[in-house]
C-alpha cells in the first residue's frame, strides 16, 4: 500500500470531522488497528505534523503506537520517538512459542523480548505489553510464566486479556479443541491479578494494569465514555454534539483498498444517533469495567440523562452485591467485576418511559 496516499486519506478524514470538534483540546492519540508499525517513521512523522497543524494538542498529550514484535528494529523505534510517539503498545500476546503458533502470530518469544529492549534503547519510557490468557491448551502455570516474563521486563503498563472467540475470526470458524473452561479461566485471572498486584501493578480496569500514575489516558477516556475521532479504514468514532444535545457514532469503510478509492465524503459507512437506551447501555458497558467506577455526575454529563434514570437498577445491583456506592461514586465490587456481563445486563431493563431528552445537557 502507498503509505503517502494513506496518510493523505487520513488527513482528508480529519478535515471532514474537524467541525465536530472545534475548540476542543486533544489529550491522547492512539495509532492502532492492523499493524501501524509497518509504516515508516517518516510517514508517522508526517501524520503527526499534519495533526498538529489542525488540532489543539494538550502539552502533555499521550501519543501511542501499536507495534508488532515481528516488525521491530531499533532505528525504526528511534524514528517513531523522534516523530513524537511517546508511548508504545507491543502486541506480545504470549512468551510461549507454542501458544504464539496456536494464535497464528508471526513472531516468536525472542523477537518479543528483543522488541522491548530495542524500544527502551530508542528512548521509550512508557511501554505497554499486551498479553492474553486462557489460550487453547494453556495451563495455570503457563499463564503465570507468561505474566512473570512480562513483569521481569519492567514495563509501565500491562494489558492482560482473556481470549474470546470473536465472530468472523479463524477461531470462530474453526474453534480449537482445547479451549480453557470457565473455572480454569477464573483461576488464571485471580492468580495473575495477585501476581501483578504483588509486583506493583494497579488494576484500574478489568484488563488493564499500570504502575502508579501511569494509567493509559486513551483507555480512561474510552472507558469513561469520552469522545474520540476515528480516521482511517474501519475506524469508528463517538462524538458529542452539545448544541443538539445528542451523541453520534460514525464508522468508516472497512476495506483499505475500497477506502482509498472513495472520496472522503463517501468513506463514512454509517452514522447513527444514540437513543436514550443506547446511551445508558453503552455508558454502563464502559464505565463499569473500571475498578474505580464513575462519579454519578459523569453519567448525566456524558448522556444528557438524569441519574434517576438508572437509580433503581443501580440499587438492585447494590443489593446483589455487584455494585457499591462511596462518596458519590458507583463502583463494581469484586463480584461485579467477576460477573461483569451479569452486572451489565441489568441495565438493559432500565425503564425509559419517563425519560425525556429535555433533561440535563450533555457535556464533553
Amino acid at each position: 500500500m502507498d503509505e503517502s496516499a494513506y496518510i493523505k486519506a487520513l488527513i482528508e478524514d480529519l478535515h471532514q470531522d474537524l467541525p465536530l470538534v472545534w475548540g476542543r483540546q486533544i489529550h491522547s492519540i492512539f495509532i492502532g488497528g492492523g499493524t501501524p508499525s509497518l509504516f515508516s517513521a517518516n510517514a508517522i512523522g508526517q501524520l503527526l505534523s499534519d495533526l498538529r497543524a489542525c488540532l489543539n494538542f494538550n502539552p502533555a498529550i499521550e501519543i501511542t503506537l501499536e507495534a508488532n514484535p515481528g516488525s521491530a528494529d531499533e532505528s525504526r523505534f528511534k524514528g517513531y520517538r523522534d516523530a513524537g510517539i511517546n508511548r508504545l503498545s507491543i502486541g506480545v500476546q504470549s512468551f510461549n512459542d507454542a501458544m504464539l503458533k496456536t494464535l497464528g502470530r508471526i513472531h516468536h518469544r525472542e523477537q518479543a523480548v528483543s522488541a522491548y529492549h530495542k524500544a527502551r534503547q530508542a528512548g521509550f519510557d512508557n511501554i505497554n505489553l499486551d498479553l492474553m490468557y486462557a489460550l487453547p491448551g494453556q495451563t495455570l502455570q503457563m499463564a503465570l510464566d507468561d505474566l512473570h516474563q512480562a513483569i521481569v521486563l519492567q514495563p509501565e503498563h500491562i494489558s492482560h486479556y482473556q481470549l474470546t472467540i470473536e465472530p468472523n475470526t479463524l477461531f470462530h470458524a474453526k474453534p480449537p479443541q482445547q479451549l480453557v473452561d470457565d473455572d480454569l479461566s477464573w483461576d488464571m485471572q485471580t492468580h495473575c491479578q495477585d501476581l501483578l498486584q504483588h509486583n506493583g501493578f494497579q488494576q484500574y480496569e478489568i484488563s488493564a494494569y499500570s504502575r502508579q500514575g501511569l494509567h493509559s489516558r486513551h483507555n480512561m477516556n474510552y472507558w469513561e465514555f469520552g469522545d474520540y475521532l476515528g480516521i482511517g479504514a474501519g475506524a469508528h468514532a463517538k462524538i458529542t454534539l452539545p448544541a443538539e444535545n445528542h451523541v453520534i457514532r460514525r464508522t468508516r469503510t472497512r476495506q483499505p483498498q475500497q477506502y482509498l478509492q472513495q472520496p472522503a465524503e463517501q468513506r463514512i459507512h454509517n452514522q447513527t444517533e444514540l437513543s436514550p437506551p443506547d446511551l445508558v447501555f453503552e455508558f454502563m458497558l464502559n464505565a463499569l469495567r473500571l475498578t474505580g467506577g464513575f462519579e454519578k455526575t459523569l453519567f448525566s454529563q456524558h448522556t444528557g440523562l438524569g441519574f434517576h434514570t438508572i437509580e433503581s437498577v443501580a440499587q438492585e445491583a447494590i443489593k446483589k452485591q455487584l455494585l457499591y456506592e462511596q462518596e458519590n461514586r458507583l463502583m463494581p465490587t469484586d463480584l461485579g467485576l467477576q460477573f461483569h456481563n451479569d452486572l451489565q445486563s441489568l441495565f438493559l431493563d432500565v425503564d425509559m418511559s419517563k425519560v425525556t431528552r429535555a433533561e440535563p445537557e450533555i457535556h464533553f
